[in-house]
């Protein structure tokens, strides 16, 4: 019998509409995939050069659990010049990923019966993760009205004796949405009256369009400082999603725990992976490629919203980071037949947003080039205006 663990968890729709599109794809029909949450540019040479080089020189063996010295120092450094923070290399424990990060905290936190408290809409494996460890998803519900962020009352209603983890995301996937410095701090004032430990997952720091400034939540008071487990990587910042490189930064105690639990289930992360993630963070190039890279994701952006601003039946909250739009489909009917209607009829890969915590509304990625976008965007609108 499958365990009850593994059969209370749902797989990523993510990529299950990844692999309905690709079947249409393979068959001849062209899709336009805005479902995958991947920057299309390339990793930059100088970060496969310093992997290569890795290599020839044999860096290919086991390294500590956490990572190797010089990598966790570098991003003690980031952290540092980024966010403000002081860690030393000891707090910071390397993964296969944000994702292997975020689960590390949540094994080392959440016991069965505690509860996590999470800011609708989310990303859709936060409330999965939880459940592995037997904890309980507590949703507060944000409103597009209110920019999805999440209120200081919405928080203080949501917390009970067994909150053990509140976890913030911003910028944030599905909605785009980026929390005002205000916004955390408020949000900072409650959880600091409380025993709860927050997880800041910030991959998306960099991804920001508008001007304003990424907070950690970590540089708001000593004791949030170690309460908090900030969670970051390369995938997105760095076009290194298959690199499978993430970390955390946490206080000495809750890090000790992280290097245990890691050391019994991967160990450390692919050996020429950290050294071109050393690179990442050292080399002035990389200034330079995210500059470019945020420029066109803001150039995509305005392009994307200028043209839905003009559909007919539906709604969207202006995305000020990652890159994403939620756009409201309720006018039209359910957003998984809606999703369906899309990829069979118009060929537009778009996720539903109900395993978001976003029900009513479908998430359209824009890490895709201007031509695949612009193309998109027609065969959306002719769609849309097909219906009555």
């Amino acid at each position: 019998m499958i365990s009850k663990r593994a059969s209370s968890i749902s797989p990523s729709l993510v990529f299950s509409i990844l692999e309905k599109a690709q079947k249409l794809q393979a068959s001849g029909i062209d899709i336009i995939n805005f479902s995958v949450g991947e920057p299309d540019f390339s990793t930059a040479e100088y970060i496969i050069t310093a992997a290569k080089k890795a290599m020839d020189t044999g860096k290919t063996k086991y390294t500590a659990t956490g990572g190797v010295e010089p990598l966790r120092q570098a991003i003690c450094e980031k952290l540092k010049k980024d966010n403000g923070l002081q860690y030393s290399p000891d707090q910071i424990i390397v993964s296969n990923g944000c994702k292997q990060s975020l689960d590390n905290a949540l094994a080392c936190l959440v016991d069965p019966g505690d509860e996590v408290i999470l800011f609708s809409p989310y990303w859709l494996t936060y409330p999965e993760l939880v459940k592995i460890c037997g904890g309980t998803p507590v949703i507060v519900e944000c409103d597009a009205a209110n920019n999805y962020f999440p209120t200081a009352e919405q928080l203080e209603k949501a917390i009970t004796p067994k909150t053990k983890v509140i976890l913030l995301n911003t910028p944030c996937n599905p909605s785009g949405a980026v929390y005002p410095e205000k916004v955390i701090r408020e949000l900072a004032a409650v959880i600091e009256k409380t025993d709860a430990y927050v997880i800041s997952d910030e991959i998306y720091e960099k991804l920001i369009y508008d001007g304003t400034k990424h907070y950690s939540i970590a540089a708001y008071s000593k004791k949030l400082y170690e309460k908090t487990i900030v969670i970051n990587g390369f995938s997105k910042a760095f076009a290194m999603t298959g690199w499978r490189v993430g970390y955390l930064a946490a206080s000495p105690k809750i890090a000790k725990a992280v290097i245990a639990f890691q050391s019994h289930v991967t160990q450390n992360i692919n050996t020429p992976a950290q050294y071109a993630a050393i690179e990442a963070l050292s080399n002035k190039q990389g200034d330079t490629v995210l500059k470019q890279m945020i420029a066109e994701f803001k150039k995509r952006a305005e392009y994307l919203i200028s043209r839905l601003e003009k559909m007919p039946h539906i709604s969207f909250t202006r995305p000020r980071g990652a890159f994403y739009v939620l756009i409201d489909v309720t006018k039209l009917g359910d957003a998984f037949e809606i999703a369906s209607q899309l990829l069979e009829k118009a060929h537009i890969a778009v996720v539903p947003g109900d395993p978001f915590g976003a029900g009513g509304t479908v998430r359209l990625s824009y890490a895709l080039g201007m031509e695949e976008i612009t193309k998109g965007m027609n065969r959306l609108e002719e769609f849309l205006l097909s219906c009555k």
